[in-house]
């Protein structure tokens, strides 16, 4: 019943994370960390990058890197959108 809960926790810690090693912040705060880590999942899955152990349904290590990709592409966007 909690299930979607736990995916937002673990979305929100991982996007979170994902921040921290790319060193780049999320526009949005709590919400961009959350929405980071779900669309992260998203492409992990699609990236076929299942691996390593899964916590509220998400892989963390497929969540982690993709949403990696995901700050990395919306840096660029912004960052071409301030020039």
């Amino acid at each position: 019943m909690l299930g979607w809960l736990w995916t937002l926790i673990v979305g929100g810690i991982l996007g979170w994370i994902a921040g921290l090693i790319v060193s780049r912040d999320i526009p949005g705060g709590v919400i961009g960390n959350i929405i980071a880590g779900l669309v992260g999942a998203s492409i992990g899955n699609a990236l076929g990058l299942n691996i390593g152990p899964t916590v509220g349904g998400m892989s963390i290590v497929g969540t982690l890197l993709g949403a990696i990709i995901l700050i990395l592409i919306v840096s660029f966007i912004f960052g071409r959108l301030r020039k």
